[in-house]
């Protein structure tokens, strides 16, 4: 579907699901959904980080384009008309979900986020009661030497909502990505323990952003965990200022 390039105060005409709703240039389908109040799945993205585009279930059809587009870094266009919920959507994301709690180790019951877990609460929500996937049951690691807080490897989906607060938000840059495809694991500073990174501040906002209880603080037992995040919608404000 040829874009038509409007100037940039122009108000665009749109539809979602079939609802008319208006948008301005250079704002994506996540954006315009949220403002009409129409619900895209998704656990990477948040708002005022930069869009990772990584967990692909805010995946949208948009009529005229054969493939699926994510929601959150698709920019609107004129007269475009987007489909979020769909049969083939549901089965995708279902398909995605199953493929992250086989990828990794998640044994809901004797997690610390068990009944405030983002993913969990997605996999409700999209009616996902069992996996179909092989479980690969990879041999990862718990990192707990930092005085406050815990990584534990087997629970992560790299949805990079802390490396990302932890660079565009605190700052501190503590956290990246190392290795490739399933090896991929969070790492801070230079692959080195937690608690022996020189750079981390212990402010714990990668902790109360994280979807799933890969990041959270000691001393919590099952179901304990409850993430904070009242910080969120300053997030935008911190990052222009």
């Amino acid at each position: 579907m040829a874009r038509q390039k409007l100037p940039p105060t122009q108000t665009l005409t749109m539809k979602i699901d079939d609802v008319d709703v208006t948008a301005k240039p250079g704002q994506t389908i996540q954006d315009v959904a949220r403002d009409h109040d129409i619900e895209i799945p998704g656990l990477c993205y948040i708002d005022g980080l930069t869009i990772w585009g990584a967990c692909r279930l805010c995946l949208v059809e948009v009529e005229g384009m054969r493939k699926l587009l994510a929601a959150c870094s698709t920019e609107v266009a004129e007269g475009m008309i987007v489909h979020t919920d769909t049969e083939r959507l549901r089965r995708y994301r279902k398909m995605v979900i199953e493929m992250l709690f086989a990828e990794r180790n998640h044994v809901c019951s004797v997690c610390v986020s068990n009944g405030h877990c983002d993913l969990q609460a997605m996999a409700v929500q999209l009616g996902v009661d069992h996996v179909h996937l092989p479980y690969m049951n990879p041999d990862v690691k718990v990192d707990s030497s930092h005085d406050r807080f815990r990584l534990d490897h087997n629970r992560c989906i790299l949805c990079t909502r802390c490396v990302r607060v932890c660079g565009e938000i605190e700052g501190a840059a503590t956290k990246g990505v190392g290795g490739r495809g399933i090896n991929a694991r969070i790492i801070n500073d230079l692959n080195m323990p937690w608690g022996d990174s020189q750079t981390c501040t212990s402010c714990g906002k990668c902790v109360h952003i994280c979807p799933t209880g890969a990041l959270v603080e000691k001393g919590t037992a099952a179901a304990e965990m409850k993430k904070h995040r009242s910080f969120l919608p300053y997030l935008t404000v911190m990052r222009e200022s």
